[in-house]
This record gives structure tokens, sequence and C-alpha cells, in this order.
């Protein structure tokens, strides 16, 4: 049984951590729903404070134009908060944090 119906998977380093990336959510929606906590502030891709580094995998952006420079496209940059998994996807994003589900 092969596993090509399942949603990518978004491995956060150095946490560790992989969580499912469906792509009616953003990364940084995915994330929140694993309880991740990844740096955030506008969730509209214009302040980069979720800048991260993809490493490795492909993104699609929910908006035309993320506040990202060509160069940092080039070096793997994403912004997760306006970015959705195409494929299993592993991120640097060293401030990550576990957060225990809010009750």
């Amino acid at each position: 049984m092969s596993d090509h119906n399942r949603p990518p998977l978004v491995r956060v380093e150095p946490l560790g951590c992989s969580f499912e990336a469906p792509d009616t959510l953003t990364i940084l929606e995915a994330a929140g729903f694993a309880n991740l906590r990844l740096p955030r502030s506008c969730r509209n891709g214009t302040c980069r404070t979720c800048l991260c580094k993809m490493t490795a995998g492909r993104v699609r952006y929910t908006i035309e134009w993320p506040g990202l420079s060509r160069d940092e496209k080039q070096e793997g940059y994403i912004l997760p908060c306006v970015a959705i998994a195409e494929t299993d996807v592993v991120i640097e994003a060293p401030e990550a944090i576990e957060a225990p589900p809010s009750r």
C-alpha cells in the first residue's frame, strides 16, 4: 500500500519534529495544528518574521509576491505563513518550539 495519498510532511530542524501539511493549509497553519510554534507575526507574507530556510522540498505561495528577494528564493528561504508544501519539505527554524495543546 503506497502512502501517495497522504499530505506532504514538513520536518522542522533542529527540533526534529515532523507534521503533515495538507494543501488546504499554509505551513505555518499546519504547524499550529501540530502544536508547533514557528516564529510569526503578520501571517500575510510581508513582515518576514517567519522567514526560514528550506533545505529540501518544494512549496508554492498563496500570494503572488511573497516578501522575498530573488537571492533569498535561490538560497532556499521561504515564508511559511504564505507557503503551501507541494512535496515533503525540510525547513530550518531554530526558534520553533513544541507547544502543549491549549485546552
